[in-house]
């Protein structure tokens, strides 16, 4: 099996590459947010899997669970893709793009651009290795 990972482009930083995610509506349960903005972002739909881990960062406030999520359908087009113009800056006409990733490529982009998420991948790898997938 092929572990490949989907990231999504930055909203401030088109040219960045991050994990799709965002925050939790009032009453929602983190798994359901997870498949509503992997679906917003990334415009992909699939069975949640295992949650990989809770991380936190108190000076911020700020909490996030993060799941695996086996993808079934790509959509074309989803609501993040169109244009995020009005969201920006008045020059933007292009919204979030979505590309698979190797492991090794995923983490490259993580590292240089999002360190905080780079720990969700790897502790998904140290799960993957004790499970024995490969």
């Amino acid at each position: 099996m092929i572990l490949q990972v989907l990231l999504v482009s930055s909203s401030r930083k088109p040219e960045h590459w991050i994990v799709p995610g965002g925050g939790v509506e009032p009453e929602e349960e983190p798994s359901v947010t997870a498949s509503r903005e992997v679906l917003e972002e990334a415009g992909v739909r699939g069975k949640l899997g295992r949650c990989l881990g809770v991380f936190e960062n108190k000076e911020r406030k700020h909490r996030t669970e993060v799941f695996v999520l086996a993808v079934s359908d790509e959509l074309p087009e989803w609501e993040d893709s169109r244009t995020m113009g009005k969201l920006i800056s008045y020059n933007c006409s292009i919204g979030r793009k979505r590309k698979w990733f190797t492991i090794e490529e995923a983490l490259e982009q993580l590292k240089q651009h999002k360190p905080v998420q780079l720990s969700y991948l790897q502790s998904m790898l140290l799960t993957c290795n004790n499970d024995k997938v490969t």
